[in-house]
């Protein structure tokens, strides 16, 4: 058991390392823009990718919030994209794939999301929860909301899923934080 912890924890620290780049020139750019601290800190949490796994870190590191308001911040921001995600996916594909560039990207799209949702196959909406809310490459939100639509899982169930897996992100993500595990660099 502590073995797969240390590993996840591994995991965590070399996505925290990989991401500290773009969210560091996202900051910066947003920065130049003149937005507030918290707009920078909301829009970063709605960016695929970076989430709250990274937001919650600048809220924190770069600007000193308290863990409450960071951790907030993020999952409001994070759960922004989510319902229109969900409710415009299926369109959204049917367009895409009128081309052939399009059917390259979502066939390359659902053929990744697929391979990483084994716990949503297995456990359905419970394992969307934790697909979501382990704080891992690849997995979010966004990630979690096309896995939704890929399933086939219902609008509301998808969307409250998804927010419970975003708020087990923040607990974890603000853990790491705030025990010094996950610092910025």
């Amino acid at each position: 058991m502590l073995k797969k912890i240390l590993i996840i924890l591994a995991i965590l620290m070399l996505a925290v390392v990989l991401q500290a780049g773009v969210r560091s020139d996202t900051v910066q750019w947003l920065e130049r823009h003149n937005l507030s601290q918290e707009w920078i800190v909301l829009i970063i949490s709605m960016l695929p990718i970076i989430e709250l796994r990274g937001a919650i870190p600048v809220g924190i590191f770069m600007f000193g919030f308290s863990w409450q308001k960071a951790a907030l911040l993020s999952v409001i921001g994070n759960m922004i994209p989510i319902p229109f995600i969900l409710l415009f996916m299926e369109g959204i594909v049917k367009l895409l794939r009128r081309s052939r560039a399009g059917r390259s990207f979502t066939d390359w799209l659902f053929r990744r999301t697929r391979k990483k949702s084994d716990l949503i196959e297995k456990y359905e909406t419970a394992g969307l929860v934790l697909f979501v809310g382990i704080p891992l490459p690849g997995t979010g939100g966004w990630t979690g909301a096309f896995a939704a639509y890929l399933f086939g899982l219902k609008f509301w169930k998808s969307l409250l899923y998804i927010f419970v897996g975003v708020l087990l992100a923040a607990v974890a993500v603000t853990a790491l934080c705030q025990t010094g595990v996950l610092v910025l660099r």
